[in-house]
């Protein structure tokens, strides 16, 4: 198989060198170049021919976004951005992820010792789930970036009524045991249950701007860093009539609202005498991460009973899937994202092939099929 040919673009030294050596490390991937500015990689991805690009969210001369905007429009590649731990880093990686690129990381620290393998085994994996991406899906993703800008999505009418990376030995079960399904507390009472991972802040961002403020909660687990959960709900608030927000420990869940998971917490779902409330809990990642997708689904089997809606957009891996299985067998509906149409079909993908989908849509579909199922 050939190698995964990258290009490292980066304005500092120390970086791009930490960065090469980490990724050459990896016998599937070669760095066939480093730049130090958006100008030197232009030139260089017409000489290098790259499959890859690693790219500094800020830089001298020319940012990230400006220099990734004249990428895709010219000449799509799969990009992996890397960002800083800031809000204005958070802010332009989100732009970044809306104009196509694949993923991000956040840039190594100088005194990486102690997480050094864990961060490099990050960035490998993450660049050679990049390499896989097709240009006509970055193609696909740029003409949405640029349809959004020029006119605000249809939002559709609901007629309802008011990462650090470890093993993978870790099953839900390490946090909530699998127990029978629970009875929601008015019949009324409906969840939407949503999922996501690789390109997940977009695809989010894709169903929300399109639900109207009446819509019944949703929870949300996306696999972020816990720096960049709160400005993505804070994005996401900015662009949907629901008002999102990361979600607190015993924070009661409300109609027309939105709750997102903190990066480093799995978010639960508990029925008290008053009400539905978010639970976070600190356990140990479960499929390698923390949030959980099948943490929080589970939660909501235990919670609403058949009153809910599972989803599950684009993602690596296979978080999400089993949950996704134990909302179906219950008699929830149940969502998943197509192929054509997910960055990375791996999530999904697995629940496909579990046969956990009711429903393989594409995500312009996924909105409208929300709204007529919470209906039912």
């Amino acid at each position: 198989m050939a190698k995964v040919k990258v290009l490292i673009v980066d304005d500092s030294a120390l970086v791009r060198q930490m960065l090469q050596e980490m990724l050459n490390e990896d016998t599937d991937i070669e760095v066939v170049g480093t730049a130090s500015d958006p100008y030197d990689a232009r030139e260089k991805v017409k000489q290098l021919h790259p499959d890859v690009l690693t790219l500094d969210v800020e830089m001298p001369k020319m940012d990230g976004v400006t220099f990734l905007k004249n990428l895709m429009r010219l000449h799509p590649l799969p990009v992996v951005m890397v960002s800083t731990l800031t809000e204005k880093g958070a802010g332009i990686t989100f732009e970044a992820l809306d104009l196509g690129a694949v993923d991000f990381v956040t840039k190594p620290k100088i005194n990486l010792r102690n997480t050094f393998e864990a961060y490099a085994s990050e960035i490998r994996h993450k660049v050679k789930t990049a390499a896989k991406v097709s240009k006509e899906q970055l193609e696909r993703q740029y003409e949405r970036y640029v349809a959004n800008k020029k006119h605000s999505p249809t939002v559709l009418s609901a007629a309802v009524q008011p990462v650090s990376r470890v093993s993978e030995k870790y099953s839900a079960d390490v946090i909530v045991q699998k127990k029978a399904p629970g009875k929601p507390i008015n019949h009324s009472d409906v969840i939407i249950a949503l999922g996501a991972s690789t390109g997940g802040t977009e695809a989010i961002k894709e169903v929300l701007m399109r639900l109207p403020k009446e819509t019944p909660p949703i929870v949300i687990t996306q696999h972020i860093p816990s720096a960049f959960s709160l400005p993505f709900a804070q994005r996401m608030n900015t662009v949907s009539e629901m008002t999102v927000v990361q979600a607190e420990d015993r924070q009661p869940i409300q109609f027309g609202y939105v709750y997102i998971a903190p990066g480093d917490k799995h978010l639960l779902i508990e029925a008290t005498a008053s009400g539905y409330i978010c639970r976070l809990n600190d356990g140990p990642p479960v499929n390698r991460h923390k949030p959980s997708v099948d943490v929080m689904f589970r939660t909501v089997v235990q919670s609403h009973g058949k009153n809910a809606v599972g989803v599950l957009l684009t993602g690596m891996g296979a978080d999400g899937a089993k949950g996704l299985k134990e909302l179906q067998e219950i008699g929830v509906p149940t969502i998943a994202q197509d192929q054509k149409t997910s960055v990375v079909w791996g999530m999904p993908g697995e629940a496909v092939k579990m046969g956990a989908a009711d429903h393989v849509l594409s995500l312009e579909q996924v909105p409208a099929k929300i709204l007529e199922l919470v209906k039912k």
